[in-house]
C-alpha cells in the first residue's frame, strides 16, 4: 500500500470509529500527531478503555477491512473526497462543535464545505406556504452567494435544496447514512443534481444504513457547518429543533419564520422566537444577524430576484409533462395515467422542470405550473 493509501486507510480507520460513537479524538490526533499513530497506539493495547470507549476502540484495534477497501476504490473516482480533520479543507467552524468527525465522505465539491452558509431546516410534512418560504429563503441566499445546507430529508429540506438549484447555487446535504445509502430514495435524482452543484457529506461509512439515532448527529454537522439555522417550519419535537438546540450550543445564530397561532407546524417556530431566536421576515434580516462573522459574502452582496423568463431545450417527454400540468395540484399518478409514461421515466424529468421553474411541487408527489413561460 502506497503512502497516500496507507494515510487514506487510517483515515477511514478514523472515520468508522468516529462513526461507531459521538466521541471527540480530536485530543488524542493532537497528542500521537498522526491517524497511524492513533491506529498502531490501539492495535498495540497503547490505548484502552480509559482512554476511549469500547465501541471506538474496537473500530480501531479491528476495523471493517472490507468496507475500508471499498471505500478505497470509490475514493479513486471522481468527485470523491475525503476530508480529514487535520487537512485545510476541513470547515473551521465544524471544528468548533463538540465532537467534531474525525473525517468526511464528500461527493462534490469539497471546497463548497468552505464557503459561507446558512442551514434551512423544518419540517417533514410541511404546509404549501412552509414549502414556498423554504424555496423563497433558500433561492435568496443561493443568489447572493451564500452556500444553502440542509439534510436531504422531505419537505423544507428538499425544498431548500431545490430552491438553491433552482438559482443555480451552492447546496450541501449532510446525509444520516453513508452516501451509498441516500435516504430517502425518492430523493436520489435531488442528491445527483446537488452532487453537481455542491456536495453530498457524511460521517458514516459508506454502506452505514440510515438509523434513526444517525440523525440528531447528523443535524450537529448541519449546524456545525453554517453560520446560521433558519427553521421555517417545525411542531413541537420536530427534528429541526434538535438541529436549533445544536447551533444554540455552537454559538451560531437561529432564525425562525412566523406565522399563523393556528397552524400546528409553525409552534416550534413561534417557542423559537419566545427564547430569542431571530425573526426572519425576509433575507436581509438574516443577513443583518449574522454581520458578526466579518465578511459573511450576503452583507456585501447585491440581492439577485429571481427571473421568469423562457426556457428552452425541453424534451419531448419533458414537454408532454408539461402539458398535462396544470395550475390546479396534480398527481404523479395522474400524470403516469395522462400520459402513459412510467414513474421511472418521468422522475428525474420532473425534477428537471421544477429546478428550472416550470412546475412546483406542492406537495410530495403533487405538482402545479411554475412562473416561467415557455
Amino acid at each position: 500500500m502506497d503512502t497516500v493509501n496507507s494515510q487514506q486507510h487510517s483515515w477511514l480507520v478514523l472515520l468508522h470509529a468516529g462513526a461507531a460513537a459521538e466521541h471527540n479524538l480530536h485530543p488524542l490526533l493532537e497528542k500521537l500527531e498522526t491517524p497511524e499513530a492513533v491506529v498502531h497506539a490501539a492495535e498495540t493495547g497503547l490505548l484502552n478503555r480509559s482512554h476511549l470507549p469500547e465501541k471506538v476502540l474496537a473500530c480501531l484495534r479491528k476495523p471493517d477491512r472490507k468496507e475500508i477497501e471499498h471505500e478505497l476504490r470509490w475514493l479513486e473516482r471522481p468527485h470523491h473526497h475525503l476530508v480529514p480533520c487535520t487537512g485545510p479543507g476541513y470547515p473551521p467552524l465544524l471544528k468548533q462543535v463538540a465532537a467534531p468527525p474525525p473525517a468526511l465522505l464528500v461527493c462534490g465539491a469539497p471546497g463548497v464545505l468552505m464557503t459561507d452558509q446558512v442551514a434551512v431546516v423544518g419540517s417533514r410534512r410541511p404546509t404549501v406556504d412552509g414549502r414556498s418560504d423554504a424555496r423563497y429563503f433558500a433561492g435568496q441566499l443561493a443568489a447572493h452567494g451564500i452556500t444553502v445546507t440542509s439534510g436531504l430529508a422531505q419537505g423544507i429540506d428538499a425544498e431548500a435544496h431545490r430552491g438553491a438549484l433552482a438559482q443555480r447555487g451552492r447546496t450541501v446535504a449532510v446525509l444520516g447514512s453513508g452516501l451509498e445509502r441516500i435516504y430517502p430514495r425518492a430523493n436520489a435524482g435531488l442528491a445527483a443534481k446537488i452532487s453537481e452543484a455542491g456536495a453530498l457529506v457524511s460521517e458514516f461509512p459508506l454502506s452505514r444504513q440510515p438509523y434513526a439515532g444517525n440523525f440528531p448527529r447528523r443535524n450537529r454537522i448541519i449546524s456545525g457547518l453554517s453560520a446560521g439555522v433558519l427553521v421555517v417550519e417545525a411542531a413541537h419535537g420536530s427534528g429541526s429543533l434538535i438541529t436549533a438546540k445544536h447551533a444554540l450550543d455552537q454559538n451560531r445564530e437561529v432564525f425562525a419564520v412566523p406565522g399563523s397561532i393556528r397552524n400546528p407546524m409553525k409552534q416550534g417556530c413561534h417557542g423559537l422566537l419566545r427564547e430569542g431566536a431571530g425573526l426572519a421576515e425576509r433575507v436581509e434580516d438574516i443577513f443583518a444577524a449574522l454581520s458578526r462573522f466579518g465578511e459573511f459574502a450576503g452583507g456585501t452582496r447585491a440581492a439577485v430576484a429571481p427571473q421568469p423568463g423562457t426556457i428552452k431545450g425541453l424534451d419531448e417527454q419533458e414537454k408532454v409533462l408539461l402539458d398535462n400540468i396544470g395550475y390546479e395540484p396534480t398527481s404523479v399518478d395522474d400524470i403516469v395515467d395522462m400520459t402513459n409514461l412510467g414513474i421511472g421515466d418521468i422522475t428525474g424529468k420532473l425534477l428537471n422542470l421544477e429546478l428550472e421553474g416550470l412546475i412546483t411541487a406542492v406537495a410530495p408527489g403533487s405538482y402545479i405550473r411554475g412562473k416561467h413561460k415557455l
